[in-house]
């Protein structure tokens, strides 16, 4: 069993994979203050749902953008499973070509998902631009060679309406469901459509301005915690794939077995 783990900003990701068939993928919350213990039985609860104990993991390849919390990972796995894991990072081997400065700068969980997009959607002269909505909303451009050649970061929707609640007094918490129109007839519901239908524009118009900047046709994705929202709303998004990063975390792996 090959166990992908992405420790993201705001959840933890495990795909459970026999052979190249994703089995599992269990979701728990990251928590900064982890401590190695606490991972194990984290772990092994999520495993426990998909009927698969922890001891049976046999390979393990980590993707993270929370540095505190990587150790405590790492000697989760070595001590409770007994495996060194795979942890991406400069000097890994992915496939591809980063055209960034410098490139340990680019976030691990970017490249992986960077390397399954290419994989799935790319190739035969088509470039890939991944649209991940997670708790920063960011673009990743990949070219048909390929190569990372870059991308944008922005805040994400929830960051979004956390400081319109924070920052503005009158303001309420409001939940980020998609509105029915542009022009809200309520402040809920004008805020959603600030947050949200503001944030798909955002979208529309970064692709367009990306789109002007290469020189390849490219296959759109969307994926993270609101991709499916925002896809739901933009014609210029291809495809919708909430797998990407473990897909990608498994590509890794087996790059790097030996």
């Amino acid at each position: 069993m090959l166990l992908a783990v992405d420790v993201g900003n705001t959840n933890t990701t495990l795909g459970v994979f026999t052979g190249d068939r994703l089995d599992a993928e269990l979701r728990l919350s990251t928590r900064r203050d982890w401590t190695r213990d606490e991972v194990a039985i984290g772990f092994e609860r999520a495993l426990a749902l998909a009927g698969r104990p922890l001891e049976d993991v046999r390979v393990a390849v980590v993707a993270c953008v929370v540095p505190p919390v990587l150790p405590a990972v790492v000697e989760a796995l070595e001590r409770y499973a007994g495996v060194s894991p795979l942890v991406v990072g400069p000097g890994i081997r992915t496939g591809m070509q980063i055209r960034y400065d410098p490139p340990q700068d680019v976030g691990a969980d970017r490249v992986v998902t960077a390397v399954a997009a290419w994989h799935r959607y790319g190739g035969d002269g088509k470039g890939v631009v991944i649209v991940d909505c997670g708790t920063a909303t960011t673009f990743d451009v990949v070219s048909p060679v390929p190569e990372y050649l870059g991308g944008v970061i922005a805040p994400g929707i929830g960051i979004g309406a956390d400081a319109l609640f924070a920052r503005a007094a009158k303001l309420p918490r409001i939940d980020l469901s998609l509105p029915a129109r542009a022009v809200g007839r309520n402040t809920a519901d004008a805020m959603r459509s600030g947050v949200v239908l503001g944030h798909v524009a955002m979208v529309d118009g970064m692709l367009a301005r990306i789109r002007d900047e290469v020189d390849f046709p490219f296959v759109t994705v969307a994926t993270g915690g609101f991709g499916r929202v925002l896809a739901g709303r933009l014609p210029a998004v291809d495809h919708h794939d909430d797998t990407l990063v473990l897909e990608g975390l498994r590509r890794i792996a087996e790059r790097n077995a030996d």
